[in-house]
C-alpha cells in the first residue's frame, strides 16, 4: 500500500494531463499542459480523467476475470496457453507484482484519484465534484471487498498519512461505503450544477437526478450482494433511506456508460473495441482470435431459441460452436479456432452494429440499464420494494435485446415466449439469474462471477483444466501488498488460496 500510496500521490497529476492532452474531445482546458501542477488542473478535467480510468478498469481486467471466471469465456486450440492463470484458477500468479492482475493497486488508485478530487472540491465548496467523488469512491471501495474481503477504508487514499494503512471487514467497508454513496447523492442533488455547463461529466453530463439515480442503483447492488447473509433489518433500512431519498434507481434507457470522445486512432479507440475485436488499423486483435464462447453457454441462448445468439457470434457452417473452459481436449479439431464461434461485430454484418461490438467509438459501460432493472426484479421478488415483476424482467430483458440489435420482430417474439416461461416456473429466482446472466454476457461479466458466488447460479461448469479442483471465492491480496503492509495482510488470515469466502458469501 506504501508504493501506491506514494507513487499515486506524484504522478496522478501527471496521469490527468495525459488523459486530459488525450481527450481533446470531452475537455476544454486551456492552461499550459507541459506544467503538472494541481492549479492547471479544474476539477472539470479531474473528474472525466478519474471517470475513464474507472470505466477502463471496468471494461478492461474486471470484465476479463467475469468473462472467464462467469462461464462465458473459453480458448480455442490455438490460445490454449493464453489465459493461463485465469483457466487454472492461479492465484499466486493473478497477484504476481510483475505479470499479475493488478486489480487491488488501480482499485486504490482510482480511490485516490476520487479523493483528491473530493479535497478539492470541499476547498471550494463544489458540491457537485465532491458528491460525484464519493459516490464513486463508494463504487470502488464495494469492488475491492467483493475481490479481497477485508481492506482498508478509513486510511485509505490519504496520501502519506497513512503508510500502512489498518485493514477493516469487509462488512464494515460495505456498510461504509454504502453512507458514502447516502452523502454523495445529497450533495450532488444540493449542488448547482447545470449541465450545459462545461462540467467534464462523462457519465451523466452534468444530470443531478441521474447521478442520484445511479448512487441508489449501486447501493441496491450492494444489498442485493448480501442477499443470502446480512441482517435483514440492515437491508430494509437501507431500502428504506432509498425510498425516502426518492429519486428511485436506473431505468430504461439510462445506463451509466462513459464516452470521452473516442477515436480511430491509436490509443484512443474504445478500449473493449481495440481489446477484443480490431484496432485502428482493423486488423483482428490476438483476443478476437482465441477467445470464444463456451458451450455451456451456447448450449443456454440455443436453449430459450434466444436471437442474440446470432447477433454476438459467427456460425460456423450454419452452427454456433464453443470451446470447454479448461481445454482439456486442445488436440480435438472441434475446437480450432477456424471450427470454432468468434465475436460477430459490424464487419461481419454487413457493416452494421450487432451484439456488444457497435463501433470503434461506442460508450464503456458501468452499468447498464439492464442490470437495474434486473436488480430491482430481484428486490421484487424478495420482497424489498413495490413493484411490477414481470413488467421490470420484460423491461430488463427487451433492454438487452436492443442493445445487442435484435430486430422488432424476434425481440417481440422472445419477449412473448419468455413471458410465458417466467409465469410457469416455479423458480423464479433461478429464471431470473439465468436472464441476467444472458444479458450482462461480457459487458459487465464480473455481475456472472458475482451471482455464482451468492446464489451457486447459473450453474455453469468450473475449469475442467487438468488437476484443477472448486472455484475461485476470491482474490489473493497482491505481492505490491504484501511487500509494504506485510503486517496488516498477515493479520486476516491465510492468504495462499482463492477458496476463502468473501463475507457476503453463504
Amino acid at each position: 500500500m506504501k508504493n501506491i500510496r506514494l507513487n499515486a500521490k506524484i504522478s496522478v497529476f501527471f496521469f490527468l494531463i495525459v488523459l486530459n492532452m488525450g481527450c481533446e474531445a470531452f475537455l476544454d482546458v486551456n492552461e499550459n499542459p507541459n506544467a503538472p501542477i494541481s492549479a492547471n488542473l479544474p476539477l472539470s478535467a479531474k473528474l472525466p480523467a478519474a471517470l475513464v480510468a474507472t470505466v477502463n478498469e471496468e471494461v478492461g481486467p474486471i470484465n476479463q476475470i467475469g468473462g472467464f471466471w462467469g462461464g462465458y469465456w473459453g480458448t480455442n486450440n490455438e490460445g490454449a496457453n493464453l489465459f493461463f492463470d485465469l483457466k487454472t484458477y492461479n492465484g499466486l500468479d493473478i497477484r504476481d507484482q510483475r505479470d499479475g492482475i493488478p486489480i487491488w493497486e488501480n482499485g486504490y488508485n482510482n480511490i485516490l484519484y476520487f479523493r483528491l478530487i473530493q479535497e478539492e472540491a470541499e476547498a471550494e465548496g463544489d458540491l457537485f465534484y465532491l458528491g460525484s467523488s464519493k459516490i464513486m469512491q463508494g463504487w470502488l471501495f464495494l469492488r475491492l471487498v467483493d475481490f479481497y474481503n477485508n481492506i482498508p477504508f478509513d486510511e485509505a487514499g490519504r496520501g502519506n498519512e497513512f503508510l500502512t494503512p489498518t485493514y477493516e471487514p469487509g462488512e464494515q467497508v460495505y456498510q461504509k461505503a454504502v453512507d458514502l454513496i447516502s452523502e454523495g447523492i445529497q450533495d450532488v442533488k444540493s449542488s448547482t450544477i447545470i449541465p450545459s455547463q462545461n462540467h467534464g461529466d462523462v457519465l451523466f453530463g452534468g444530470q443531478k437526478n441521474l447521478w442520484a439515480k445511479f448512487g441508489n442503483t449501486v447501493k441496491l447492488r450492494a444489498l442485493i450482494r448480501q442477499s443470502e447473509k446480512s441482517d435483514p433489518n440492515y437491508i430494509q433500512s437501507e431500502i428504506q433511506i432509498i425510498q425516502q431519498e426518492g429519486s428511485g434507481f436506473l431505468q430504461l434507457g439510462e445506463s451509466a456508460d462513459v464516452n470521452p470522445g473516442y477515436l480511430n486512432t491509436p490509443g484512443k479507440l474504445n478500449p473493449f473495441w481495440v481489446s477484443y475485436y480490431r484496432d485502428a488499423q482493423g486488423a483482428f486483435t490476438s483476443n478476437h482470435q482465441h477467445i470464444r464462447p463456451t458451450t455451456y453457454l451456447i448450449s443456454q441462448y440455443e436453449a430459450l431459441n434466444d436471437p442474440r445468439l446470432q447477433k454476438l457470434y459467427m456460425d460456423v457452417n450454419g452452427h454456433y460452436r464453443g470451446v470447454l473452459f479448461g481445454n482439456p481436449d486442445a488436440g480435438n479439431p472441434a475446437y480450432a479456432r477456424i471450427n470454432t464461434s468468434a465475436f460477430r461485430g459490424p464487419a461481419e454484418n454487413g457493416g452494421s452494429p450487432t451484439g456488444i461490438l457497435h463501433s470503434f467509438n461506442q460508450s464503456s459501460m458501468l452499468l447498464s440499464d439492464s442490470e437495474s432493472l434486473f436488480l430491482q426484479a430481484e428486490a421484487v421478488l424478495r420482497g424489498w420494494i413495490s413493484g411490477d415483476l414481470s413488467g421490470l424482467l420484460q423491461e430488463a430483458i427487451a433492454s438487452s435485446l436492443d442493445y445487442m440489435k435484435v430486430n422488432t420482430a424476434e425481440k417481440s417474439t422472445y419477449l412473448l415466449q419468455e413471458a410465458a416461461r417466467f409465469e410457469g416456473t416455479d423458480n423464479k429466482l433461478e429464471y431470473l439469474i439465468l436472464q441476467k446472466w444472458l444479458s450482462l454476457n461480457s459487458i459487465s461479466s464480473i455481475e456472472a462471477w458475482n451471482d455464482h458466488r451468492r446464489l451457486g447460479l447459473p450453474g455453469f461448469p468450473a475449469t475442467i483444466s487438468s488437476g484443477v479442483e472448486g472455484r475461485p471465492l476470491r482474490l489473493m491480496y497482491p505481492e505490491t501488498e504484501r511487500g509494504t503492509n506485510y503486517d496488516q495482510v498477515l493479520a486476516q488470515g491465510s492468504d495462499f488460496t482463492l477458496r476463502d469466502k468473501v463475507w457476503w458469501m453463504p
